[in-house]
């Protein structure tokens, strides 16, 4: 019997950027689920906790970074990886989310050997 995929959860309010991202990681392995922004998101987790998070920063009802604090609070996602998936390229705006509990980021636009090559560094492939 196959093991399970891993759970990666996209959310990005742009559906272009979650299709293309779906595809992504369906080819690196994993299963996918969708949200369109950070309130959307934090439901989506408590169905299942996934492996790992491409998280856009800038999108409405809830951003990314509120989306990432939330997260982070919950003793259940402390494994989960998170990548920040977006056009901020502000140095100190990097380093907010990592301090806030981001494990990497990436500017858009992003590509499959992109996505691979982080979680390579992660240690997921």
């Amino acid at each position: 019997m196959n093991a399970p995929k891993p759970l990666a959860l996209v959310v990005d309010d742009s559906r272009v950027v979650r299709t293309v991202s779906r595809k992504i990681m369906e080819n690196l392995g994993f299963e996918v689920i969708e949200a369109e922004n950070g309130k959307d998101a934090v439901a989506r987790c408590k169905e299942r906790v996934p492996k790992i998070v491409l998280l856009d920063w800038n999108m409405p009802v809830m951003d990314g970074m509120e989306f990432l604090l939330a997260f982070r609070q919950v003793d259940a996602h402390m494994e989960s990886i998170v990548i920040m998936c977006t056009t901020e390229n502000d140095m100190s705006k990097i380093m907010e989310a990592m301090s806030c509990g981001a494990n990497e980021y990436v500017m858009k636009p992003f590509d499959e050997g992109i996505i691979k090559g982080k979680l390579q560094q992660l240690g997921l492939m």
